[in-house]
């Protein structure tokens, strides 16, 4: 067992699903806390949308570079052998197919695999940055969450009722509660947080959930 709980717990499974030398870009908030949980042996490309090829560790204000930041406007680092480019380009990248995982925040996603992430009608916000980009070039969206809202309501729906940042583009949905894959059947229950249980997981998730014989662990 590994001891995380919560949003650890989160980042610490998404960070499962890489394989040594892919192409990553990680959203804003837990997606970019899987990079410290990486397991032995893989090593990432990640990629900023604002231009970034090969980000590194992110340094202090104090030790920052101002012309390096990363999508949430964090100062950033760059590793070896990695690169700057401009916005075209990272793009292409994006548009083109070449980034291999994206882990993203949300607001709501459902068990067809829709997301919607990036609007709250009605409420100011920044605008969806390149998530739509994501949504559509990405071969693999991993959508990383808390389970329910603070009210208690699930973000795990049957149906999206928020603006859509994609449609049928989620495979797989981490929460410190449980994993799902996303199947065209639905959601498969593959593994449990330590502590809940299944009749925990259908108490507190909207969507429909498959649950098949065999469950793992979350670890």
């Amino acid at each position: 067992m590994s001891g995380f709980t919560g949003r650890e717990l989160i980042a610490s499974r998404c960070a499962k699903f890489f394989k040594d030398g892919d192409f990553v870009n990680l959203g804003i908030g837990v997606p970019a806390m899987c990079v410290n949980y990486l397991p032995e042996g893989v090593e990432l490309w990640l990629e900023s949308e604002i231009g970034i090829v090969g980000c590194g560790p992110t340094p202090s204000w104090e030790d920052a570079d101002p012309d390096l930041i990363d999508a949430g406007g964090h100062p950033a680092s760059v590793i070896t052998g990695g690169s700057v480019t401009d916005h075209c380009n990272s793009f292409a990248y994006i548009r083109g197919g070449h980034i291999d995982v994206a882990v993203l925040g949300t607001l709501q996603v459902d068990q067809e695999g829709n997301i919607a992430n990036w609007t709250i009608p009605g409420k100011l916000v920044p605008g969806m940055g390149g998530a739509m980009d994501l949504c559509a070039g990405v071969k693999k969206i991993i959508v990383a969450t808390d389970h329910c809202e603070k009210s208690g309501e699930s973000k795990i729906l049957k149906k999206c009722t928020l603006p859509l940042t994609g449609s049928r583009c989620v495979t797989d949905i981490v929460t410190e509660r449980c994993y799902f894959e996303v199947t065209p059947e639905g959601l498969v229950l593959r593994e449990i947080a330590p502590g809940y249980t299944v009749d925990d997981i259908l108490a507190c998730t909207e969507a429909d959930v498959i649950v098949p014989d065999e469950i793992g662990v979350m670890e």
